[in-house]
């Protein structure tokens, strides 16, 4: 299973999941402290700011990053859960959990997972730049993208509410 969290709730949830891996999806990794619990090459830091658009000083979510998630997901042996996390625990930590259950369930309807994630989290809106590179990686065919945006707009939020979501 997947927990899906903010950066201010990492130290907390790996410990209440029992979590030994982690994917960290934000800008400046240097903020983040591992938790003593997880091993180095269980912890995936993937630097990118919440975008969908190039802007000037800002690093937009690449090819290269949803590779290394979609490799680092594939690795993980789920015996126990992996928790995903971004600054707020929003957009980019969700589309990282929409991903990871894309790439680990190819037979599972995309509009499912999506839908999965907003009813446990109003607040999840994943980034639509990351889903749009993980669809094309993944050859879903559009599916995730339509998935996603069929979600509509989110609950506006500092701070997403954290959720789990279930791979099966």
């Amino acid at each position: 299973m997947i927990h899906v969290c903010s950066l201010a709730r990492l130290h907390e949830t790996v410990s209440d999941t029992g979590a030994r891996h982690i994917v960290t999806l934000i800008k400046d990794v240097s903020l983040v402290r591992r938790p003593d619990s997880i091993l180095e090459p269980n912890h995936l830091l993937l630097d990118m700011d919440d975008i969908s658009m190039p802007l000037d000083g800002y690093v937009l979510p690449g090819e290269e990053h949803v590779a290394k998630l979609v490799a680092f997901v594939a690795g993980w042996d789920r015996s126990a859960p992996l928790v995903v996390h971004c600054y707020a625990g929003i957009s980019r930590s969700t589309a990282g959990a929409f991903i990871a259950a894309c790439a680990l369930n190819p037979k599972r309807d995309e509009r499912m997972i999506a839908r999965v994630i907003r009813d446990a989290s109003p607040t999840a809106q994943p980034n639509l730049r990351l889903v749009a590179l993980a669809d094309n990686l993944l050859g879903r065919r559009g599916r995730m993208v339509k998935a996603v945006d069929g979600l509509g707009p989110a609950l506006s939020a500092y701070e997403g509410v954290p959720f789990r979501l279930d791979l099966e």
